[in-house]
């Protein structure tokens, strides 16, 4: 399998290049860097030890910066080059990264594409977060002998039962990673079956991610321009869960006719459509915007269409139902620790396949709650709404919890520390 996918990727330049035209067209690439797409960058590399991370989307990224601080507390010196794929991550590294990290976008998988990316910034070492496994890349940083890590790491039911076909590829690229640290003991059972041979468990690492940030002066004047109104929150939400909110919303009022619901999607570049599905179901919206537009009285919505604001939200809401659980594309769920930090209910629906270990946890812990059905969610909302005692409850717990998991990063840090060192000593 791998010789046919090396064999094909090498041919595959002109029907890569068009597939990011496509894309930039539509708003999913930087038409400004789009060249980083294929293994070429403007900025030079940094003098010194550069640890490469990958973060292919926001999920990710939101862990690389609590990994990047603790391994600066480490040794200063270090510089970084910090990869993602999206055109959102990218943003968001670029309001949160050290004066010590570069953002860039990841080169696609073409052969002479990662080449170029390597040639240019000699990583040190490379820390891949989560499930990435690109085989041209990985096969590269093997030839280079340069030290690679697989970190939170995962392997969701559909792509273990994917790799399982093509045991002897997958066994060859898990060998090129020289520690695999997964998030769960059946990732790591997964990937021993696999063929992995050096595998440690610990825990996820989005337990130690520091809080989302947000302006005071933006709360505060959030906060004026709602008043005493009750809040709910659906964070991170995707196609079909914006229609759910307006349903749930003109259930809700009936009983709080003052309610404000408050979007916040995942990709802010939906908010036409967004707005368009709030709009036939009769319901005043507002977008945020640029310009921080503020909810007026009569808002019924309104949509954060804005990049790296919501912890603003989390801040502002004590109720937050956690999006992608829900969603026309099957779900998957989003990370939920964020809320619980930021002193937020947190819900979820029931497709969460995506973080179903972090979620069993929380409710089992009852520092989250699962809700299988539209009724149940409004069932839950109307308690939540009128039992101010029992959110205070619960807010607590979800906070208790979240405390109680933030040692992650220590015990990914007693594992990475050894490779640091010894690249260090080598490369002076």
């Amino acid at each position: 399998m791998l010789l046919v996918y090396k064999l094909l990727t090498s041919l595959s330049a002109p029907f890569l290049t068009a597939l990011l035209r496509r894309r930039a067209k539509k708003g999913k690439e930087d038409t400004n860097r789009i060249t980083e797409r294929y293994g070429t960058s403007s900025i030079p590399r940094p003098k010194g030890q550069l640890v490469w991370i990958h973060a292919a989307s926001v999920g990710e990224a939101q862990s690389t910066l609590i990994l990047i601080n603790r391994i600066l507390q480490a040794d200063p010196d270090i510089k970084f080059l910090i990869t993602s794929g999206t055109v959102t991550s990218a943003n968001l590294m670029a309001k949160r990264l050290p004066k010590s990290a570069v953002h860039q976008y990841y080169p696609l998988d073409h052969p002479r594409w990662v080449e170029s990316f390597l040639n240019h910034w000699e990583p040190n070492i490379a820390l891949l977060m989560e499930s990435e496994l690109w085989p041209n890349m990985l096969l590269a940083l093997q030839k280079k002998q340069i030290t690679t890590v697989l970190i939170n790491a995962r392997l969701s039911d559909q792509s273990y039962k994917r790799w399982r076909i093509f045991k002897f590829s997958i066994k060859k690229l898990l060998s090129t990673f020289n520690i695999i640290m997964a998030q769960t003991s059946r990732d790591a059972q997964r990937y021993e079956k696999l063929g992995a041979t050096n595998v440690i468990v610990t825990d996820n690492l989005k337990y130690s991610s520091e809080p989302l940030p947000y302006k005071p002066d933006d709360l505060h004047g959030l906060q004026q321009s709602i008043g005493t109104r009750p809040v709910w929150l659906y964070a991170s939400t995707h196609d079909g869960e914006e229609e759910l909110a307006c349903r749930i919303h003109k259930q809700l009022e009936r009983k709080y006719p003052d309610l404000l619901t408050i979007i916040v999607p995942r990709h802010p570049e939906r908010r036409a459509e967004i707005k368009q599905t709030c709009k036939i179901m009769g319901l005043s919206t507002v977008l945020r915007g640029t310009k921080k537009e503020l909810p007026a009285q009569n808002t019924k919505i309104y949509v954060a269409d804005t990049l790296g604001e919501l912890g603003l939200f989390y801040h502002l809401s004590d109720i937050a139902m956690i999006g992608r659980s829900f969603s026309n594309d099957g779900g998957g769920g989003h990370n939920p620790i964020e809320a619980a930090q930021l002193d937020c209910v947190v819900l979820t629906g029931p497709r969460i396949q995506f973080q179903q270990k972090l979620f069993n946890d929380m409710i089992k812990a009852k520092a989250a709650i699962q809700v299988n059905s539209e009724d149940a969610l409004i069932k839950i909302l109307h308690t939540l709404l009128g039992d101010r005692v029992e959110r205070e409850r619960l807010i607590g717990k979800a906070a208790q919890y979240a405390e109680e998991k933030k040692h992650v990063i220590n015990n990914v840090m007693q594992h990475l520390i050894l490779f640091l060192e010894t690249n260090k000593q080598e490369a002076a």
